[in-house]
């Protein structure tokens, strides 16, 4: 919880200086953290969904929700109903407690990290990150990467501007790439 009360005794006074708000409510805040896995190739084999959903689990620390194809794609060999991907959000203490842990831990341990794109901030202030690996997070053990495949984490705020996330991203300690901008 260090970092919501972080954000409550030190960003918000200094987002409030910086933006000029006459009400504390206007500060934005982060609202929710949902972090995505497509199972592609990987959505026949049972066996490695439920790896999948262990991993998952072990990143968020809650169970995930499984998706479902809305319609069938011949194309991509998908069925309707068939199992596609896997979902959590994350809000409240959860949610802050793994953006700690995601700035403090698993930043520092990805490989060749040279920052985070401010191309991933859309004009609503929300933040979009890939991974194109799972392995840099600490929860993981080594029997846990059998195989590997991509996630995303998507931190939605209550930011109006792209300008008032940034600062909210920065000032939370997101470490983003200063040569670009």
């Amino acid at each position: 919880m260090r970092l919501k009360e972080k954000y409550q005794k030190e960003i918000v006074p200094e987002l409030k200086e910086k933006f000029s708000y006459k009400n504390i409510a206007l500060v934005p805040k982060l609202n929710k953290v949902v972090i995505n896995i497509g199972f592609g190739k990987l959505a026949k084999e049972k066996e490695k969904i439920t790896g999948i959903e262990t991993v998952l689990t072990k990143i968020s620390g809650q169970k995930p929700i499984m998706t479902k194809a809305k319609k069938s794609i011949s194309a991509f060999k998908v069925r309707e109903g068939m199992i596609i991907g896997a979902v959590t959000t994350l809000r409240g203490a959860r949610m802050y407690d793994f953006v700690e842990k995601l700035v403090n831990i698993t930043f520092p341990r990805v490989r060749d990290f040279r920052g985070i794109s401010f191309k991933g901030i859309d004009r609503s202030g929300n933040m979009t990150l890939g991974f194109k690996d799972y392995s840099a997070f600490a929860e993981l053990s080594a029997s846990d990467l059998d195989t590997l495949h991509g996630l995303e984490i998507s931190l939605s705020t209550t930011a109006r501007k792209r300008e008032e996330g940034i600062a909210l991203f920065t000032a939370l300690g997101f470490p983003f790439n200063k040569n670009e901008k």
